[in-house]
């Protein structure tokens, strides 16, 4: 009796040892589950969730900056491939008395500066409201340049700029549009006459900052100067591509709180 039970129980291990093989092995050969593949709208989307992260942890609402400035700065960064890891945005839909340049650390994913800075003479007064890439316009031009090197000229030290969008400010060279720094950019211009100072075009900085701006964006940076220009908006190339992408993700303009930089 005892044999016929161990006979049973021998079969049985081997049984259930023989269906524990088999499990797995079916398991192991069955087909991986299927994953769509994900298409270039999937990663834009992945994009905008990324750009809107990246706004909200710096606090940019709270220090003026449009969340569609950004958006579109954040894109075109990633798009043209700048080999330093600095961005500038300068967000001339903002008033000149505000410090509407904002400098980023893309690496870091920090806020390294935030700052006055000037537009054209003939764009506007307390704001910008005209942009041209003609010679001797005097006004300021809009979308993505690449910083270049310094020189000294006859505003000290200064940063070449090379404008990066065709017909829109690719003039910006032979302009000699350039970041310097100037005595009408300062909080104490701004007290006397109820506006920042203006320049012939170029964005320029206060003398305080513009050794510390420079040397960041010195040589492969990007530099990104916004308005909500319809002529510039519909006409470049660059931002046409996620314009209709955007306009569903990003928070609307009026929600912002803007705060004084005087």
């Amino acid at each position: 009796m005892t044999k016929i039970r161990l006979v049973y129980l021998a079969s049985f291990l081997i049984l259930s040892a023989s269906f524990g093989f088999k499990a797995i092995q079916s398991f192991n050969s069955a087909p991986a589950p299927h994953h769509a593949q994900s298409s270039p709208t999937d990663s834009l989307r992945a994009n905008v969730a990324e750009w809107q992260v990246l706004y909200d942890s710096l606090d940019l609402a709270d220090k003026g900056l449009s969340p569609t400035a950004f958006a579109y700065a954040w894109y075109g960064f990633q798009k043209m491939k700048f080999t330093s890891p600095i961005m500038a945005i300068a967000d001339f839909s903002q008033s000149s008395t505000r410090k509407r340049l904002y400098i980023v650390d893309m690496n870091e994913k920090k806020l390294l500066v935030n700052t006055f800075v000037a537009h054209g003479r003939n764009s506007g007064n307390e704001y910008a409201r005209k942009f041209s890439n003609a010679n001797e316009s005097y006004q300021s031009s809009l979308g993505f340049y690449r910083t270049l090197g310094t020189y000294q000229g006859k505003h000290g030290l200064s940063l070449r700029l090379e404008g990066l969008e065709k017909g829109i400010n690719d003039k910006a060279f032979e302009r000699a549009i350039v970041m310097h720094g100037a005595n009408y950019v300062s909080e104490s211009f701004i007290k006397n006459t109820g506006r920042l100072g203006r320049s012939l075009g170029c964005p320029a900085i206060s003398l305080k900052d513009h050794k510390k701006v420079i040397k960041l964006l010195y040589n492969g940076a990007g530099l990104f100067i916004y308005s909500k220009d319809k002529a510039y908006l519909n006409g470049s190339k660059l931002l046409a591509t996620i314009q209709s992408q955007l306009s569903n993700d990003q928070p609307s303009e009026s929600s912002l709180r803007y705060t004084s930089s005087i």
